[in-house]
């Protein structure tokens, strides 16, 4: 009798499992743009307490510092810390949305543009600043001499 029952809940524990990975796999499919694939090694690279703060943010989708804490369990000033190095360390992007700012995971046409970006402002710096041609002249010819 005893050992039905503990069955019972080990099924029990497996559907809720199953409608929650149908539930994320229906919400990632909707996502546009779809998020870059993060090899394991890349992502076992990440120390753990980001490595958790991450994983929340690309199971959501997109999140705020709230809802991150809340999935966490920790604190949502610490979130917030994690989630700016993140962003500081080029896995997530950040935007505003009237008083909260929300976290999502990077997408190829992101990546783009962020190169196109920097492509475009270091010209920019080069042309419009003689210090910064000067500097990037001295890179080169110590590079080639």
């Amino acid at each position: 009798m005893v050992r039905r029952s503990i069955f019972d809940q080990i099924f029990k524990e497996m559907q809720y499992i199953r409608f929650r990975l149908d539930d994320l796999e229906t919400s990632m499919a909707s996502w546009n743009p779809q998020p870059i694939e993060v090899s394991e090694s890349k992502l076992i690279s990440l120390p753990d307490h980001l490595r958790r703060t991450y994983m929340v943010v690309v199971s959501k989708g997109e999140c705020s510092a709230i809802n991150a804490s809340n999935l966490t369990g920790r604190c949502r000033a610490i979130e917030s810390n994690y989630l700016n190095q993140l962003v500081r360390m080029g896995w997530l992007n950040k935007r505003r949305v009237s008083k909260t700012t929300h976290f999502r995971a990077l997408s190829k046409s992101s990546i783009k543009q962020t190169a196109e970006i920097d492509a475009e402002s270091s010209s920019i710096a080069l042309r419009e600043y003689p210090i910064a041609r000067e500097n990037q002249w001295r890179k080169g010819a110590g590079a080639d001499g």
